[in-house]
């Protein structure tokens, strides 16, 4: 169905190329997984499939790159459109109708198809993808999980008979991106469609690719089966990690696999674990830090809806707290109220300096027994600080980080970072350089991918050591290295005196930074609690490695790595 033939690519202006003699088939019916670090080339592999690349990016193509028998350089994107669907790393930016079900069916209407089809094909779309709660609101008003799921719909409905598919599944919480992935397998098992499906969280799909094409940042790239490919891989989620640690051959894939051969590891880990440790009840109590935030009754509205409806939320210094919770249960409204710049209906938000005494009134520890109490001192408002003092005291990273972004490259984004918190020149510069080395600062921002403008907009942020730290799924785009770095800059900040608050859907990632985890639904907080006892307490949220080793109380592989080394 597709088939590379020696292609070399190269963007103008780029002094290396972003292909590099790949030759590789993709058979027909084949769920083929691109996987690699950021800006490894990943994108560009899919845009050469549906002609983006060359003709909308330009660029200079050799090779040959054909599908269902069309030459993609003969055949611009609209001669590909009837064969290839196309779901972006931002479905917002590939909207182009306003509303839920006018989305779904303007493929087809550019197709020409008639309208008893186009109905018929949305009702398929809707119940396979559940959009019947969203099918007539605008696309604006949608969580970002909820923008995915509608542009894999407005796909869909064309029929492709190849989907390309850019980090499907980067937005949306553990029980939708299982869901979304339960269709595309479908689309796979009993339609025959060819499905090409870039994406950083392997934990969430390997188990369902036929093949593996491993991108390098030379270009280059091995195309073959995908535990083999990941047996030598930097690239490898948990469950292959462990493997390598156990020693098992064939590694497996799934965590039904992993656990069929775990019972002598786990039974090892047991023999080697300190007996407080095989207990969440078993870690040592310390006296509580200050409070840095307090929010009290908060409430957001947008017209009838209650995005969050009452939260009393503390954040403490030296702490990193998750939120985490289905797409819409009001994460990213929690996180732009408690900043000070978003929509505020109801309730207050306090924000202290440490100086300023943290012991609670007794009001207050009655009215908010389980998720924290708040300082007798008034605190300030974070909604009448300046621009500069607010991004020292509260600063955040949204989850479309090229709002922040307005100059024309990344080292004058840095440059100017640094004039505007009057910091140290480079400050913003070197600290870029820890979370992505290497990245061209002559690059204009709008040519960077996801995950590198993700890095440049926390750097900016984290620049001026910020006080409370607000990030909006902090992780997308990036890959395990990349999250390493994160985690390690956020794990320095917190031992500063931070406080630190993200959401996000990435399990594997708050297993291993986050201390605490507080779970919304309905905009309201229905869990607060430690990491681990969070974590394992539900199926949806917890790690490949509780799956594979619980009860043990163990989220990550790092973990079952020391207790292995101790107890040598």
């Amino acid at each position: 169905m597709i088939r590379f033939d020696r292609v070399d690519f190269r963007y103008p202006d780029s002094p290396r190329p972003a292909l590099h003699e790949l030759t590789l088939t993709i058979p027909e019916g084949e769920l083929c997984l691109v996987i690699g670090p950021t800006g490894s080339g990943k994108s560009t592999l899919l845009r050469l499939v549906n002609g983006l690349a060359p003709h909308f990016t330009g660029g200079r193509l050799t090779g040959t790159v054909t599908v269902a028998g069309r030459d993609t350089r003969t055949h611009p994107p609209r001669e590909l459109a009837d064969v290839v669907g196309v779901v972006g790393q931002d479905p917002l930016a590939g909207f182009v109708t306003d509303r839920v079900d006018d989305e779904l069916a303007y493929s087809m209407e550019q197709l020409g198809i008639p309208s008893s089809t186009m109905r018929k094909r949305v009702e398929e779309v809707v119940d396979l993808l559940a959009l019947g709660a969203l099918r007539h609101r605008p696309l604006s008003g949608l969580s970002a999980g909820e923008q995915q799921r509608v542009a894999i719909g407005s796909v869909l409905t064309s029929h492709p008979r190849v989907l390309l598919l850019d980090e499907p599944t980067s937005a949306l919480d553990p029980t939708a991106a299982e869901e979304v992935l339960a269709a595309i397998l479908r689309l796979v098992h009993d339609l025959g469609v060819t499905v090409v499906l870039a994406e950083h969280r392997l934990e969430r799909v390997i188990q369902y690719a036929d093949s593996v094409v491993l991108m390098t940042e030379d270009g280059t790239a091995v195309h073959g089966d995908p535990a083999t490919i990941l047996a030598t891989s930097s690239i490898a989620p948990p469950v292959i990690e462990l493997g390598r640690i156990a020693g098992w051959d064939p590694l497996p894939l799934s965590i039904r696999d992993a656990r069929r051969l775990a019972p002598p590891l786990r039974s090892l880990i047991q023999a080697r674990m300190p007996s407080s440790s095989l207990s969440a009840e078993g870690a040592a109590k310390t006296m509580p830090a200050p409070i840095a935030l307090q929010a009290e009754g908060l409430w957001v509205r947008y017209g009838p809806v209650d995005a969050v409806a009452g939260i009393n939320l503390s954040l403490r210094r030296r702490e990193l707290t998750a939120v985490m919770g289905r797409n819409g249960s009001g994460k990213s409204s929690l996180l732009w109220a408690l900043q000070g710049s978003g929509v505020l209906s109801g309730g207050a938000v306090r924000v202290f300096d440490a100086a300023e005494p943290a012991t609670s009134s007794d009001s207050t520890r009655r009215r908010d027994k389980s998720h924290g109490t708040g300082p007798k001192t008034p605190g300030v408002d974070p909604k009448t600080l300046g621009p500069e003092e607010r991004i020292r005291r509260i600063a955040l990273v949204p989850q479309n980080p090229a709002e922040l972004l307005y100059l024309d490259s990344v080292l004058a984004e840095c440059r100017e970072a640094d004039r505007a918190a009057r910091i140290t020149p480079g400050t913003t510069t070197a600290l870029l350089e820890r979370l992505w080395p290497g990245m061209p600062p002559e690059r204009h921002p709008r040519d960077l991918s996801e995950g590198q403008r993700l890095a440049l907009v926390l750097a900016i942020q984290l620049a001026v050591s910020p006080r409370i730290l607000l990030l909006d799924e902090p992780t997308r785009g990036l890959d395990y290295g990349a999250k390493r770095r994160l985690g390690d800059i956020l794990a320095g900040l917190t031992a500063s005196g931070a406080a630190v608050l993200l959401s996000s859907h990435d399990v594997e990632f708050v297993a291993r930074t986050a201390d605490r985890v507080v779970v919304l639904a309905d905009g309201e907080i229905i869990a607060d609690g430690p990491v681990l006892e969070e974590l394992t307490a539900s199926p949806s949220f917890a790690p490949q490695l509780a799956r594979i080793l619980g009860p043990l109380p163990i989220l990550t592989v790092d973990a079952v790595r020391a207790i292995l080394a101790a107890g040598q």
